[in-house]
């Protein structure tokens, strides 16, 4: 069998000239992107160049809500309530939403970054919220990334919305599926090296080693690339490049 996997990267978030060409070098090589719309980082015109620059690269481009938190580059879990965060979270996909319109470009796919990310693996109800703010906002025309068999898949396929299943070529695992908390060491893959080996474990194998030298087994549709990690743009050619040699198509689900 043939095997498919789309290829993402999380956009929009370095700063000024230097972080828009490094996205450009990045949508060279991924298949998707999910674009910062202002929780995190990002503003109206980073939103729309992302975009632009998504579509002539042939990438489909998804939104990549957070945490109101643009000090803590949304990696902080908040105290805040459901209703806040709910309001927040469509505010900024919302915003997305009406420049892509503008632009004739369709937001296929919505990613929470950072913490939230991470808080919505486990916490229903911080879960459901986003689920509330995703099909308040687009209905159910898009999917939603995340990791899969946890509380985010478990509560968007119960509303109906689509799930592709992510797995991370640039962090760490735990045991149990979940991510090695930044706080910890060795949580992110530093190394070229070291992340095209998870990627190719990850597709070819459908298993990650632990540090422990275990190895978890871990299904993916789509595997991502961070893009404000050193060398981000270098890793996704050399993954992608890798893929294709083992007959791999790399492909964004929206467009098969």
């Amino acid at each position: 069998m043939t095997r498919t996997v789309d290829l993402n990267a999380d956009l929009g978030e370095l700063p000024g000239a230097d972080g828009r060409a490094s996205d450009l070098a990045i949508l060279r090589s991924v298949t998707s992107c999910a674009i910062a719309c202002g929780g995190h980082a990002g503003d109206a015109e980073i939103m729309a160049g992302t975009l632009k620059a998504a579509a002539d690269e042939g990438v489909a481009a998804g939104a990549h809500p957070s945490y109101p938190d643009r000090d803590g580059f949304g990696r902080r879990s908040l105290d805040i309530s459901s209703a806040e965060l709910e309001a927040s979270l469509a505010t900024q996909m919302s915003e997305l939403k009406a420049i892509a319109r503008e632009l004739r470009i369709p937001v296929v796919h919505v990613k929470p970054h950072g913490a939230l990310y991470n808080d919505a693996s486990k916490d229903r109800e911080k879960a459901e919220v986003i689920v509330r703010a995703v099909t308040s906002v687009f209905g159910s025309s898009v999917s939603v990334i995340c990791q899969p068999d946890f509380a985010l898949a478990t509560a968007a396929e119960e509303a109906g919305l689509s799930v592709c299943a992510e797995a991370f070529i640039d962090r760490a695992y735990r045991a149990d599926g979940t991510l090695v908390p930044r706080t910890e060491p060795g949580a992110v893959l530093e190394t070229e090296a070291q992340r095209l080996k998870q990627a190719m474990d990850i597709v070819v194998r459908q298993t990650v080693y632990l540090h422990e030298g275990d190895r978890i087994l871990l299904r993916a549709q789509t595997l991502c690339i961070h893009g404000d990690s050193p060398g981000a743009a270098s890793t996704a050619a050399a993954v992608r490049s890798h893929l294709e040699a083992e007959n791999v198509i790399v492909r964004s689900s929206a467009f098969a």
